[in-house]
């Protein structure tokens, strides 16, 4: 009888350690996150804090920023997007192509792309700069849809004009990728997601997450290619949820941002 008993006690631990080993948490080789929280799922805007770690062993410290930087989200809030995690079940919306949400998850961060010859001066991150044959593809019917384009300058497709990544436009001096629908992209479940430069404190986006010039270069300066750095954006109330589950920091959710 004492066997009997052991057996299934055994087998019932076995299956909790191996559910724990099996719940969704940030890459360990991940050494530097950043994190936005919102308010809602509807809110526009969100504070962004850094933290790095030497190990996932250790405790995420807080890096670069001391005080939560002011970012702003798409016009219509947020929707759960396709990242480096599953999403867990949910009653909020999915993102797709259009619909003016940012990609709620957590997302590997991409390669950076800018006008410029040259990163910001301090900066040491994979940098591509972006000439008049670079495209960015938004268009769910294109067999490169979000996905980085380099047009061939004797065989330049028709569609090309309304992809190109060079607009003259100050808020796109540099663009870093946030990774969301890759690996590969879903038609339609939303592409073109960066981190780019506001037009303004209070102009909101189609999806991207935009802050000041001075603190999207800061970010990138931060940022480390071997520290496979990552971005986590969530209500606040999905992130008081998922932050024990994933492994995420613990934050002051009443600490003002500044702008």
């Amino acid at each position: 009888m004492r066997w009997i008993l052991v057996v299934p006690f055994l087998t019932v631990l076995l299956a909790f350690e191996s559910s724990a080993q099996q719940r969704p948490q940030i890459p360990p080789q991940v050494g530097q996150l950043v994190l936005s929280i919102a308010d809602t799922w509807n809110s526009s805007r969100a504070k962004l804090r850094c933290f790095h770690r030497s190990s996932h062993q250790q405790s995420w410290r807080p890096a670069v920023f001391s005080k939560p930087v002011a970012v702003l989200l798409g016009k219509h809030g947020l929707a759960w997007g396709r990242g480096a995690l599953p999403n867990p079940p949910s009653k909020a919306p999915t993102k797709r192509e259009g619909d003016r949400r940012a990609p709620a998850g957590c997302f590997a961060i991409g390669k950076l792309y800018g006008y410029p010859s040259t990163v910001p001066q301090g900066a040491a991150y994979p940098y591509r700069q972006v000439t008049k044959w670079d495209a960015w593809i938004d268009d769910p019917k294109n067999p490169y849809y979000n996905q980085h384009f380099v047009a061939n300058p004797s065989n330049v497709p028709p569609w090309f004009a309304k992809q190109r990544m060079r607009l003259g436009d100050a808020a796109y001096t540099y663009l870093l990728e946030i990774r969301h629908n890759t690996n590969p992209p879903q038609p339609g479940a939303g592409s073109a997601i960066f981190f780019h430069t506001r037009r303004g404190p209070d102009r909101v986006t189609s999806g991207c997450t935009t802050m000041a010039r001075t603190n999207l270069e800061v970010l990138i300066k931060w940022l480390r290619a071997e520290q496979s750095p990552h971005y986590v954006l969530l209500p606040e109330a999905e992130y008081v949820k998922l932050a024990p589950i994933w492994q995420l920091p613990a934050v002051d959710l009443t600490t003002k941002s500044t702008r």
